[in-house]
């Protein structure tokens, strides 16, 4: 366990508490919102996901059968709703063909045997099947984004243009693989990121600032 890496966790948490992120009432509509989070906010993703419920189209069947102009209404919120559209429907043809329509059963899968298969997945890149691996799936594969490389990078941890899976591996290589603290740890990092850790950064009040000196 990186005793640097857990003050950074440590300082966010008492900042925020439990973040019980990745908010979602079910496997499949969490795996639906990590696709729907694509270049977009998740307030809009939240729209999206109250449109896809009034409407009941959350489920695998429901949302391959219904018309897809309907589907593409829904996601309006989420923005290029379109090519949105096509891209749930892609991942829930393949949960239907493969699994019954159960992110459960799909679960079941080896990490690097599932990873795989949803990279395969035309509109699932790396950071999407991550979220879906650990926050659907239940599996110990710590998810980095923008923020993760923004916040660590500044403080020098790393060099900012590292890449995802370098990224990825320095988390899971100085973490113990625990499910929790992977979930909450990257909670706090998209909490973080978006208060304080900006493209115009409010160091002042973040919660790392006394880590600065790392720099």
């Amino acid at each position: 366990m990186n005793k640097t890496l857990m003050q950074y966790f440590d300082r966010m948490a008492k900042r925020y508490g439990p973040t019980h992120w990745w908010p979602g009432d079910s496997p499949f509509e969490i795996a639906i919102g990590a696709i729907l989070t694509q270049n977009t906010a998740w307030t809009n993703v939240e729209k999206a996901i109250v449109n896809l419920k009034r409407e009941k189209l959350l489920s695998p069947r429901r949302m391959l059968t219904c018309p897809i102009e309907k589907l593409e209404t829904a996601l309006r919120p989420s923005g290029y709703f379109r090519q949105k559209a096509q891209r749930v429907r892609l991942f829930c043809q393949h949960l239907m063909d493969h699994y019954g329509g159960s992110v459960a059963r799909m679960s079941k899968r080896p990490l690097s045997e599932l990873r795989e298969e949803l990279l395969s997945l035309n509109g699932i890149g790396p950071e999407t099947a991550d979220d879906i691996l650990l926050y659907a799936c239940g599996k110990t594969v710590f998810v980095v984004d923008a923020y993760t490389r923004r916040i660590f990078s500044r403080h020098g941890l790393m060099p900012p243009d590292i890449g995802y899976e370098d990224l990825r591996a320095y988390f899971e290589q100085h973490l113990e693989p625990d499910l929790h603290l992977y979930k909450e740890y990257h909670g706090l990092i998209v909490w973080t990121g978006k208060d304080f850790c900006r493209k115009q950064p409010k160091c002042d009040e973040c919660p790392l600032a006394p880590l600065l000196h790392h720099k």
